[in-house]
């Protein structure tokens, strides 16, 4: 393959999310989350895991620091513990866990990272739950006081802000399918959810924005959806309708086109959509200055009568089938594919132009069962992965996509959600008795890319 080079000032770095890292669940006032209560519901989560120690960075974060700095990372994005600094949702702040967030930063900048902050990587506290969760209006009220709060102590250092990563995976696996936490079933549910986690993006980026916050982003899950005959007007329906139910229901009121007519025709068709009120629209489409992309697999459908549909896409049964991953899949079963993410950036461009981009989420779980010659995890299936998509991201690049920057997930091995501990994103071995890092050949190999701002 060939050399390629990426644009001068292209941020490289690497993300992880507080739940999935922190550990340290119960210590300085931290509040229980619906993590917490869901990771301990029986059969939620993998062999009864959960994030209670997780990797320890709560007290470990110093070496991970210098750890990503030995590496080359610019900047890391890490979320923020709502639970940890508000314990219940609301009320008082708990300054020891916002000093724990003031040593991070820190940390980094003395390190010569960037810190990118994410407010909410769906660790709702359960006290907000209790109250109805993302299907009540005032979980997006309280966002916006939690972001304030955050903001108010480390809004001195942090120049970027995302306030929510993919509000798809929380409405829709959290309230419709139920793989998620809460572990809600409820269609209506998860509509909700999704107009409730959009309207606290807009209260929480206008507040920040009013506060000083100098570049203000939202990170979303979006799907490259295609369809399993290019030729067939069935399957272009099930792409319309999928694309409408993952992307353009974020996408379009986020850039200020309001909700798309034929998505809340669907949606209507399953709840009534009352909860969205005069003005909501208008608060959602907070000026961005940027634009978080996560991405892993595209998604093929078909247009088909008897099709199953899919729980996280509500009103897709008996319209729309959802083919099984094709050719090499990683370890979640999920296909790699990296011409999806050049399509999928350049279709972002395409159609919400003037909005600057960044991955913020990509990578590959894979069984790391191979070592080197000093006993050390030999990744060659990751390390291809990653220079897949990389290059597929300069094609994007080289067709004019405002591309700003590359985030690998993960930096380290962690807690992968209802997969517990045993599916391995990272790029830095975890093993989870001795808590010891090792870093795998992926993690050198992204080292050197850094260094020479390309492959």
């Amino acid at each position: 393959m060939s050399n390629v080079r990426f644009p001068e000032g292209f941020v490289w770095g690497g993300a992880t999310a507080a739940y999935q890292i922190e550990g340290a669940a119960r210590e300085d006032g931290r509040g229980p989350s619906i993590w917490d209560t869901f990771s301990r519901t029986p059969g939620a989560v993998f062999q009864g895991h959960t994030g209670d120690v997780a990797c320890d960075h709560y007290h470990r974060y110093a070496e991970d620091v210098a750890l990503m700095a030995d590496l080359g990372l610019r900047a890391y994005r890490f979320s923020v513990s709502w639970p940890r600094v508000r314990p219940d949702g609301t009320g008082p702040v708990e300054p020891r866990g916002l000093d724990f967030y003031d040593r991070l930063t820190d940390a980094l900048l003395d390190a010569g990272l960037d810190p990118i902050v994410t407010l909410y990587h769906w660790d709702l506290p359960q006290a907000l739950e209790d109250r109805g969760g993302w299907t009540v209006r005032e979980t997006a009220e309280h966002f916006a006081e939690y972001a304030l709060a955050v903001h108010g102590r480390l809004g001195d250092r942090v120049r970027t802000w995302t306030t929510l990563n993919e509000p798809w995976c929380s409405a829709y696996l959290g309230y419709g399918s139920g793989v998620h936490a809460p572990g809600r079933r409820d269609a209506g549910d998860a509509f909700r959810a999704v107009h409730h986690l959009l309207l606290g993006h807009g209260l929480a980026a206008r507040a920040l924005r009013a506060a000083g916050a100098e570049t203000l982003g939202i990170t979303l899950n979006l799907a490259d959806v295609q369809p399993a005959d290019a030729g067939s007007a069935a399957d272009a329906e099930a792409v319309r309708l999928v694309d409408g139910l993952h992307n353009r229901i974020f996408l379009d009121p986020l850039t200020g086109g309001g909700y798309p007519a034929d998505v809340l025709a669907h949606v209507s068709r399953i709840v009534a959509p009352d909860f969205v009120r005069d003005g909501d629209e208008k608060l959602i489409a907070a000026p961005l200055d940027l634009l978080g992309l996560n991405y892993y697999a595209p998604t093929y459908v078909a247009g088909r009568a008897d099709g199953t549909g899919g729980a996280a896409y509500p009103g897709t049964a008996g319209a729309v089938e959802f083919l099984p991953p094709a050719g090499p899949l990683t370890e979640m079963g999920w296909s790699i594919e990296p011409a999806g993410l050049a399509r999928l950036l350049e279709r972002v461009a395409a159609d919400y132009p003037g909005l600057p981009l960044m991955i913020t989420e990509n990578g590959g779980a894979f069984p790391d069962t191979d070592l080197d010659e000093q006993g050390g995890v030999a990744d060659a299936d990751r390390v291809a992965y990653l220079d897949g998509h990389l290059r597929a991201a300069h094609e994007a690049i080289a067709r004019g996509v405002d591309l700003r920057g590359y985030l690998v997930w993960s930096v380290l091995d962690n807690f992968e959600w209802a997969e517990g501990y045993r599916k391995r994103f990272g790029i830095v071995h975890v093993d989870y008795l001795t808590q010891r890092r090792t870093p795998k050949r992926s993690a050198r190999w992204y080292q050197e890319v850094i260094a020479r701002n390309g492959l």
